[in-house]
């Protein structure tokens, strides 16, 4: 058995403690959401830019000891074929120009990001995912690290390529609870947040909490951590945390997932407050498609009424012979243009460096 490898054709998915094989089904979970509330354990994979793809799985195993590794070696894209979809130039004039939104009371932040991309020609299926994973959890360990491969298929069905060291929660479901962390604020080891970083949490704390509310049973909505200071490889971050109980009609009914996903999708922390203005920037200032990247990854138990999807941050996917991965940052009025393109390369070097041909030892 061979799951994930270059040119294996079956399906699989590896989550925190789940392990999934095969595909009976493909659904659009914009369109046939209640299906995700029916019965089955579903892979999920949100496109930022709007599309949400659900797989059912034949086979899941749980088992909470990490896997045995394979060995493996990545063979990866070489360091200089990176492009970035906005040069430095482009990004400054792009967080001007959102200060300027900030400064006419359009809008109060948004996530502005590049997207960098290399050509890695692969075999039908992608490169080996199981490979990068690997490395990556050497390099990188992330709470919500995934690998998913699952093979184009008929009938609309994209199929996906994806590796993720996400470190970052955007829903977690137990029941009639429901979870989500926006993670706002980035700073190098050993320094300081600036007022801007916490500045930037409380607003899309705030964000989230409004989201959520939509769903909620009226006065069960809960900020447990508040601008909490995290450490990851590489960088901090500050992150808060906000829990509410579903409102009756909204537990496990057809409708469930469909008004979290309107109500929550794309997750706040990746696009900006208000939302509807942020993503209108958005579309103006970006000049590449974010796809699974600053979307939604991750996996739904219909049968034991659990979820759990990351926010697709930290994440590789492959598509049409490219090993494509984002980066971006929050701009607020108080965003330094300079410091703002800074945090992008902060956030990108540790993985970049992974993925590419130069060797690191374990």
């Amino acid at each position: 058995m061979d799951p994930g490898g270059a040119g294996h054709n079956r399906a699989s998915a590896e989550f925190r403690g789940v392990r999934a094989h095969g595909v009976l089904e493909h659904i659009d979970a914009r369109r046939e959401g209640h299906r995700l509330a029916e019965a089955g354990f579903w892979v999920v994979v949100g496109d930022f830019d709007g599309r949400v793809d659900a797989w059912r799985m034949a086979e899941v195993e749980r088992d909470a000891s990490p896997p045995v590794r394979t060995g493996r070696t990545w063979s990866g894209p070489e360091a200089d074929a990176w492009a970035s979809s906005l040069t430095r130039d482009e990004y400054l004039r792009g967080v001007e120009r959102i200060r300027e939104d900030i400064r006419d009371g359009d809008v109060y932040q948004v996530n502005l990001c590049r997207m960098l991309s290399a050509p890695m020609p692969a075999p039908q299926n992608g490169p080996d995912a199981v490979a990068l994973s690997e490395r990556l959890a050497l390099g990188n360990p992330a709470r919500y690290a995934s690998r998913i491969v699952i093979p184009r298929g008929s009938g609309g069905d994209p199929g996906a390529w994806i590796v993720s060291a996400s470190p970052e929660l955007y829903l977690a479901v137990d029941g009639d609870r429901v979870r989500s962390s926006p993670i706002k604020g980035t700073a190098a080891p050993g320094e300081s947040m600036l007022d801007k970083d916490v500045a930037e949490n409380v607003m899309i704390t705030d964000l989230v909490r409004n989201d959520l509310s939509h769903v909620a049973r009226p006065g069960s909505v809960r900020v447990p951590e508040l601008l909490a200071e995290h450490d990851h490889p590489g960088l901090t971050h500050l992150e808060s945390t906000v829990e509410v109980t579903l409102a009756d009609d909204a537990r496990w009914t057809p409708s469930m997932w469909r008004s979290l996903l309107d109500g929550t999708f794309p997750p706040g922390s990746v696009s900006g407050a208000p939302k509807s203005a942020a993503l209108r920037i958005i579309a103006r200032e970006e000049t590449a498609p974010r796809g699974p990247y600053c979307g939604a990854i991750g996996w739904v138990d219909a049968d034991a009424r659990t979820a759990e999807l990351a926010v697709g941050i930290r994440t590789f996917w492959w598509r049409d012979g490219e090993l494509r991965f984002g980066t971006g940052a929050g701009i607020t009025w108080g965003s330094d243009p300079e410091g703002e393109w800074r945090e992008t390369e902060l956030k990108a070097r540790r993985l970049i460096a992974l993925a590419s041909a130069e060797r690191m030892q374990p």
